[in-house]
C-alpha cells in the first residue's frame, strides 16, 4: 500500500512545489518533472527519481513497478496544486538536478547564446535531437534547463542529448583548437550561405538571442558565419526554424 497525499498543505507537497523555481531547485538539488510523457522518458533514460507523485490512475502504469518504493498516490487537487498547466494529468517525479559536462570535443554541437524563450530553448533541444546532434550547450542568457516550461517544452529530448551549461567564447576556442568548425548565424548576406557547406561529421553551429542574434564578440571567433536566404518578404525566421534549417543541412 502506497503513502497517500490528499492536501496541497502536506509538508512533502510544499517542498515538491518548490522544485518548480530556480531557488527551490538549487537548495533542494532536484528539479520537478510533469507529465507521464517526461517522466516515462526519463525512467526509460535510466534515470532514477527521487520521489514519484502520482494520482490513481497511474498506479498499474508497467514502467512504475520498478520504482514503487518511490512512490506516493496523490489526490487531484494535489496534482492541481504541483501543476502549472490548466489540466494537469496527475504525474510527477522528483528528479536529481543534474547536467552533464562537457564531452570529449568530438562530433556535433549546437550552442545557445542568449536564446531567452523557454518555446525556442525546447525546441532547439528537440530539433538537436531530431537532427542526430549529441551535444547542446547553455550558454550567458539562455532559459534555464530546468524551468517547467522549458522541460515541458523539450518534451524528453534533455533525455536524449547532453545537456551543458558553459560559457560559449572559451568553448569557442576549444572547439577550433580540436579541429572542429564552429559556425555563426546572422542576418547578414556578406556571411556564407549555408548551402555551400557540405555535411559534415564534426561541427558546432551557434545560434543567438531572438531579437539580438549572436554577440558581435563572438560573430569575430567563428570560422565562419552563415545566412539562410530567404525569398520571400519576411525579415527573419524563428531562431529554431533557423537552426533546423541549418542543422538538417550539416548532419545529411
Amino acid at each position: 500500500m502506497t503513502e497517500y497525499i490528499a492536501s496541497p498543505k502536506n509538508e512533502r507537497i510544499k517542498a515538491a512545489k518548490k522544485l518548480t523555481t530556480k531557488k527551490g531547485q538549487k537548495q533542494g538539488d532536484a528539479y520537478l518533472l510533469d507529465g507521464w510523457h517526461l517522466v516515462e522518458e526519463a525512467l526509460a533514460s535510466g534515470l532514477t527519481p527521487k520521489t514519484i507523485y502520482a494520482t490513481e490512475k497511474f498506479l498499474d502504469e508497467r514502467a512504475l513497478r520498478p520504482f514503487y518504493d518511490q512512490l506516493i498516490e496523490i489526490s487531484p487537487e494535489v496534482a492541481k496544486h504541483l501543476s502549472d498547466t490548466e489540466t494537469p494529468q496527475g504525474i510527477f517525479a522528483v528528479m536529481p538536478r543534474e547536467l552533464a559536462s562537457l564531452p570529449a570535443l568530438t562530433g556535433q554541437f549546437l550552442l545557445l547564446d542568449g536564446i531567452q524563450d523557454p518555446g525556442n530553448v525546447g525546441t532547439l533541444v528537440r530539433t538537436a535531437d531530431a537532427a542526430g546532434v549529441g551535444t547542446v550547450v547553455f550558454g550567458a542568457g539562455t532559459a534555464d534547463p530546468f524551468n517547467p516550461k522549458v522541460l515541458r517544452a523539450m518534451q524528453g529530448s534533455q533525455f536524449h542529448v547532453r545537456i551543458v551549461m558553459a560559457d560559449l567564447a572559451p568553448l569557442i576556442a576549444q572547439l577550433q583548437a580540436a579541429g572542429i568548425a564552429v559556425y555563426g548565424t546572422e542576418l547578414n548576406v556578406n556571411a556564407q550561405n549555408y548551402r555551400e557547406l557540405a555535411p559534415q561529421e564534426q561541427f558546432a553551429l551557434v545560434v543567438g538571442n531572438e531579437g539580438n542574434g549572436m554577440q558581435e564578440a563572438l560573430l569575430t571567433e567563428t570560422t565562419k558565419n552563415l545566412y539562410i536566404p530567404i525569398k520571400g518578404r519576411a525579415e527573419s525566421l524563428n531562431v529554431a526554424i533557423a537552426a533546423a534549417v541549418i542543422l538538417f543541412h550539416l548532419t545529411a
